[in-house]
Parts: structure tokens; sequence; C-alpha cells
């Protein structure tokens, strides 16, 4: 199992070194892994003068799945779009056809009091949110800035989705809900716009291969107020880039913290790059503060999906469980009175716990 490990920046380096003592020590109970680092983001154009440089593509290109941190900060903010840490990200993506972005968006009972809403809105929620992502207005052309008619300077991006790119997000959002609750929950915006009414009429037609899952439609705004108005009406969201990149935030922090909420982005071979959905977090780099649970959480994602490996899933699970029923705590979800842990010791602990199950 030969994963490519690439850091970031900010607390990139922090959460996936943990995540990567988590894998040393599956590899010490002889699982057959191997890991290379590689710079990507801000720490590729430090080391290379590119986001995502030609050697780190090389390597994801060679590895069974990928692990990845965060990428962004402050002082890479004036650089040329296309050297932005963001772009690396975007790119990697996109090269690698990983179309299929699965974040759920699960409250641990022992974290309800965490959630911005009450815990009996958000006690039991379970929600898998399936995120087209290598289309959508991230990547459609044209795209760019001109003055217009006026003499005005303006910005420009297209919104485009064709057939075979919904067909095929969508038969992953119903396949998970096959394995689930059997509800899928499609997000447009089919009353203005022609991308959306062609989502729409896309999935339902899909949707008669499917009659053992309950399809429903919801614009995106109403959708963005049911998930903190009644959130567990949901099951599995499947929607677009853009959307979901929205939702999934907000989904998580009805999960307490978006330091818990982890990430799959699959090919059409479930090869996969496995990342927690927040970002690099500057301001606490190199304290010891950040949350590493969501990409230990996309580890046990890797082992589930790219390596087929759904026992050592389960026990990394567990494992994470545990150490929330002793009570520990990073900041981002701990509450008054509850200890609050470091980075390591969270790392640490999860590792105790991994070892004893």
């Amino acid at each position: 199992m030969r994963i490519a490990v690439l850091p970031g920046d900010g607390i990139g380096p922090e959460i996936v070194g943990e995540a990567q003592r988590v894998l040393s020590a599956l590899r010490e109970e002889g699982l057959p892994l191997s890991f290379t680092t590689a710079p990507m983001g801000g720490a590729g154009y430090d080391a290379a003068g590119d986001p995502l440089p030609a050697a780190t593509l090389a390597l994801a290109e060679s590895c069974d799945a990928i692990l990845m941190g965060a990428v962004g900060g402050p002082q890479y903010d004036t650089l040329p779009r296309a050297m932005r840490p963001e772009q690396g990200l975007l790119r990697i993506r996109k090269h690698l056809g990983l179309f299929a972005n699965l974040r759920p968006a699960l409250l641990y009972p022992e974290l309800a009091s965490a959630s911005s809403l009450r815990p009996e809105v958000v006690s039991g929620l379970d929600i898998l949110i399936v995120r087209e992502l290598t289309g959508d207005i991230y990547f459609g052309q044209p795209r760019g800035r001109r003055r217009n008619a006026g003499g005005a300077e303006e910005g420009f991006d297209t919104m485009h989705y064709s057939v075979p790119e919904v067909e095929r997000i969508a038969r992953v959002g119903f396949e998970a809900a096959r394995k689930r609750g059997r509800r899928l929950t499609s997000v447009d915006k089919a009353n203005v716009l022609d991308t959306s009414i062609l989502w729409r009429e896309t999935v339902t037609r899909l949707g008669a291969a499917y009659p053992d899952v309950a399809l429903s439609h919801m614009y995106v705004d109403n959708a963005a107020m049911q998930l903190v108005r009644n959130p567990k009406q949901f099951d599995v969201i499947v929607t677009g880039n853009m959307f979901g990149d929205i939702l999934s935030d907000e989904a998580s922090m009805l999960a307490g913290s978006i330091g818990m909420l982890p990430s799959a982005s699959l090919d059409a071979k479930q090869k996969g790059l496995y990342e927690p959905i927040h970002g690099s977090a500057p301001d606490i780099a190199g304290l010891d503060k950040a949350n590493p649970l969501a990409t230990i959480l996309s580890v046990a994602m890797m082992f589930r999906y790219s390596f087929s490996r759904a026992d050592v899933a389960d026990r990394i699970e567990r494992a994470v469980r545990r150490c929330l029923q002793q009570g520990l705590r990073t900041g981002d979800i701990a509450q008054p009175g509850e200890k609050v842990v470091g980075t390591k010791a969270m790392g640490d602990a999860v590792i105790s716990a991994l070892r004893s199950a």
C-alpha cells in the first residue's frame, strides 16, 4: 500500500504527522505500508516555484493513495493566481480525475454540546455529502477579467456541467444511499440556472434505475436553511462543486467542529486523495493546538475506499471514538470544564486506543 504524503502548509505538517504516526503503528503490526513525502501548495511553490511540482504529481500518480494536509497562507496571497497554493489542489484533483468527493458529517454523541445547534436537533446526525469535484464554476471556461463596453473592470467565471459528468457523480450518490438509509437529496438551483436544470433532469432520469432509493430535489438556498433547521432529514446529499464546497463546511459545524470532518476524493477506480476539509489555519500553526482527528479519520476512509480494508477503518474510527469517550478534547471541540489536549497528545491517545483495541 503505497501512500504519497503531501503535508502542505500551516498546520498541515502537524496534523499529517499525527496521521502518519497512526499509519506507522499499523505498519508495525504487519500491514504493508510505505510512505513518501513531497511538497505541495505553498510548500511546493517555496521548493520548486510551483504549487504542484512535477515530481510531486509524478509521485501521486505512482502511489495507491494520497494523504494530504492543507494548503495556503497569507504569505502567498500576492502571488499570481496560477501560483497560489489552492491552484495546486485544483490541478491535482483534475489531473488524477478525482471527481467524487465524499464528506461525511457524523456527530459523535460525546460532541453534541459542541455543535452549533441544540443537542436535541443534531443528536444522531449522520449525513454523507457527495460533491462533484472536477467540474462546475471552479473549472469552467471561459474565465478571467476584462473591461466591459463602459470601461469598467469585471471578472467572469463559467458554470458548466455535461450530462456524463452529472451521471457519474449521481451514480456515486445513489450507490452510497443504497448502503445507508436509501434516501438521496439532489441539491441544485434549477429555478434560475440552466446548468442546474440539466443537473436535475439528468439525476431524475438516472433515478429510474434506482427504484429502491427515494430521490428528492432541493434548491441550494433551502438546503442551507434545512441543514440548520432539521439536519436529520438528510441521508445522502449529492450536489455540484461549488454548492458542495459551501454546504459541507456548514455541515461541519453541526458535527461540532470543522476539525472533525474527513474527506475522500475518488477516481473511477477508487484511487483517492484523503484530507481533512479544513484549511491551513496559519494562526495556530506550530502551536500544538490543531485538531488531528479529521486527518486521522481521513486515513480510516483511505482504508475503507482505496485499500478495501473496512476492518482497519473500523479500528481507527473506534480508536477516535474511545478518545472522545475518555473526555479528550482539542481546543476547537472543548466545552468549559473539559480537558484540552494538544495535537501530539491527541495523536498519542489515538495510537494508544488503537493498540489496545
